[in-house]
């Protein structure tokens, strides 16, 4: 038997969860269960999840290619978007004296693929390209995507204690499990999730307690406002920061500086749902069949990065920093479907505003391509 929100074996181990815990768990860990627990969370029970846009790519038989996935990222749309990452890279290479990538949560391995193709192409040598992945189900697709690379390509479940090379991010802080704050009637609460035996259909029930944490800076107003803090985020970059000894570090996602996003009016939040290329704000219906996700605080991010002895090379929207990277002059040799996808990556009413690049690198500054113009590094 199921209930119409989730599957029983998901539904008892939350339940299980949540009572070794005594009754409530804060967001963070019902994020972390919802997305990463073995063979019940969405990125490790083996669904198809990435593709392409619903009205994008027909095959001859007209069935929409991607069509039982949840959600695109910019690599699934046009390998464009990876050649162009490609060029920085590899100025990044070449100034740190490095030849390995390290690439977090590379999804169906297309980005992987877009890059070592266009390095190759450029002449640039890559001894070891190093997927960082916790999802095996994906790994078992990466590995089919880049059968022509294995060579060079290798798995890692964790980090080794020191590292060299570039690291690659795109769309992975976004599902790094985030702290949900609430402040009711002037007082801040820890935003978890507690069991509600009383409601068989929809036993997961919001629940607050009382805290000592705060956003990192301070929100104007006494009205009621619900928030993010991303400890684990901040303590990625502060981790591989400390375990790399040369290198650069490129992450892309959808975020703002800590001004934006502690806005006054942004008072509801940012955490968000996303299947069958629709969003929703409930994260405790369906829970282990959709992803879920929160906007990225780029200030958090830079000042970790700096307090570990990194230094930012710039951070801009996503539409400068691939034109900066040579984008629109390859989709002057692009294939029609190709520019057409290709804008949607820098237009501002798509990804090129929604979408932001901050770099940073380990050691003294330089001047990164894809930051040349339009970067926004003071706004952080």
């Amino acid at each position: 038997m199921e209930t119409d929100t989730m599957p029983d074996a998901m539904l008892a181990h939350l339940q299980q969860t949540i009572d070794a815990d005594g009754g409530w768990i804060g967001f963070d860990r019902f994020m972390a269960e919802a997305l990463y627990a073995p063979g019940l969370g969405y990125y490790s029970r083996g669904s198809t999840v990435f593709g392409v846009m619903p009205q994008g790519l027909r095959e001859a038989g007209g069935e929409v290619v991607g069509a039982g996935s949840d959600f695109v990222t910019a690599p699934e749309m046009t390998p464009l978007f990876g050649q162009a990452l490609a060029r920085q890279i590899a100025q990044a290479l070449q100034v740190t004296g490095t030849d390995e990538i390290w690439e977090f949560g590379a999804g169906t391995g297309a980005l992987a693929l877009q890059i070592l193709d266009a390095l190759d192409a450029l002449g640039v040598p890559v001894r070891r390209y190093t997927i960082v992945d916790l999802s095996q189900p994906l790994k078992a697709r990466q590995q089919a995507t880049l059968h022509q690379h294995l060579d060079r390509v290798q798995w890692a479940e964790a980090l080794p204690d020191t590292m060299r090379g570039v690291v690659v991010g795109n769309e992975v802080l976004d599902a790094m499990p985030v702290k949900l704050l609430a402040r009711l009637q002037g007082v801040w609460y820890e935003r978890g999730v507690a069991w509600n035996p009383d409601d068989a259909a929809h036993p997961l029930a919001w629940a607050d307690s009382p805290t000592d944490l705060r956003p990192p800076t301070e929100v104007p107003g006494e009205h009621d406002y619900v928030t993010e803090i991303h400890p684990q985020g901040e303590a990625f970059v502060r981790t591989v920061a400390g375990r790399l000894q040369a290198g650069a570090a490129f992450l892309l996602d959808y975020g703002f500086p800590e001004a934006e996003y502690y806005h006054e009016q942004r008072h509801m939040g940012t955490v968000m749902c996303h299947r069958a290329h629709l969003a929703d704000g409930n994260p405790l219906v369906d829970v282990g069949a959709k992803d879920i996700t929160a906007h990225v605080n780029f200030t958090g991010i830079a000042v970790a990065a700096q307090d570990s002895g990194m230094e930012v090379l710039g951070y801009t929207s996503q539409a400068h920093f691939l034109i900066n990277c040579g984008l629109a002059d390859a989709m002057q040799a692009a294939s029609l479907a190709d520019r057409s996808a290709a804008q949607k990556l820098i237009f501002e009413h798509e990804m090129g505003e929604f979408f932001k690049v901050i770099g940073l690198t380990q050691g003294n500054y330089w001047d990164a391509m894809g930051f040349a113009r339009g970067d926004r590094t003071h706004r952080l």
